[in-house]
């Protein structure tokens, strides 16, 4: 009599299943996650400003730029990169006519990166 088909329909015997102690825990903490996140965003304001970087680099053959870069140890072109707020490729491009006048020397480097130092 419990699957018994009245017009068509099955009828079942039960409602919900009712979750285990695990599972009632588990859904406990996923809320508690949630709201965590919720309040983090809502306290993180407005995005912060990116700045525009530069495509053109510093004058190479500028007497301070020359005298600021040959104070630095290690010349890459990550660091010149962020130190002038210009491209990698710019920062590339700025430390090979260095090179190229003298000013710096090339340690080591590779097909994707060059470490120079400053010149004697």
């Amino acid at each position: 009599m419990q699957n018994e088909k009245i017009a068509g329909e099955k009828k079942y015997m039960g409602g919900k299943k009712k979750l285990g102690l695990k599972q009632m825990e588990k859904q406990q903490v996923k809320t508690d996650e949630d709201t965590k996140e919720a309040k983090k965003k809502e306290k993180a304001g407005p995005p912060k400003e990116r700045k525009t970087i530069g495509i053109m680099g510093p004058d190479p053959k500028d007497g301070k730029v020359i005298a600021e870069v040959k104070k630095m140890n290690v010349l890459t072109p990550y660091a010149i990169a962020s130190r002038y707020g210009i491209r990698i490729s710019a920062a590339k491009d700025f430390l090979e006519q260095l090179e190229a006048n003298g000013a710096i020397q090339l340690v080591s480097g590779s097909h994707s990166i060059k470490i120079y130092k400053p010149a004697a």
